[in-house]
């Protein structure tokens, strides 16, 4: 097993861990086909399907990451020199993200998924989850806007992906137990206000980018 060199391996500052983690919340909640498949199983098999369904969405979403983290990463040396370039890059991209995400529509209808039970649940948003490669692109936007990967330090990647992972996890969470609760308060103008929210986050985040290259 190869090992990784003690220098990349830079304390990783805790601030890190809680931008992935309201980050990861804010990527995960606008609404679409993934979060129309999870409210209908919460509201067709309870809220254990729904979140089980949900994790399998942020387990791809923690795959992506570590790819676009840790890709960075062996090429810090390279994109060191061009850092205020690509944080700007990453800055512009998460505006957009959040532009887009405030102005979207909640998806009407489900992706499309095959089986039953828990195990099957989780795979299949696992899997319609990975057969989205745009969403490593946005991984790499977000890296890059936050600093993430162009440090070259390997520990701060993985520390940011934790976040991101669990944050995706607690809206998940968040959406199946508020679905099972107020099913008949779950209404398109709600999902609405949910896409909404989450964009003004990634804006927010994306002002935090271009404040600190100021």
């Amino acid at each position: 097993m190869a090992t990784v060199p003690t220098q990349l391996l830079s304390d990783a500052p805790l601030s890190l861990f809680w931008q992935g983690l309201v980050l990861g919340f804010a990527i995960a909640a606008p609404v679409g086909p993934i979060g129309v498949l999870c409210i209908q199983r919460t509201l067709s098999r309870g809220r254990r399907a729904g979140f089980v369904s949900g994790l399998g969405a942020a387990t791809a979403d923690g795959v992506y990451g570590l790819v676009a983290g840790l890709g960075l990463t062996a090429v810090s040396s390279v994109l060191v020199s061009f850092q205020t370039g690509i944080r700007v890059a990453g800055g512009l991209f998460l505006l957009y993200l959040g532009i887009q995400t405030v102005t979207a529509k909640p998806a009407e209808t489900a992706a499309e998924s095959a089986g039953d039970g828990l195990l099957s649940d989780y795979a299949s948003t696992f899997v319609l989850t990975l057969t989205n490669p745009v969403t490593i692109l946005a991984f790499v936007g977000i890296f890059a806007g936050v600093g993430v990967g162009v440090s070259g330090a390997y520990r701060d990647a993985l520390v940011f992906v934790g976040g991101v992972v669990l944050g995706s996890a607690a809206w998940w969470l968040t959406l199946s137990t508020g679905v099972s609760l107020f099913r008949s308060r779950v209404t398109p103008d709600v999902l609405r206000r949910v896409n909404q929210l989450a964009g003004a986050i990634l804006v927010g985040f994306a002002v935090v980018v271009f404040a600190s290259l100021v």
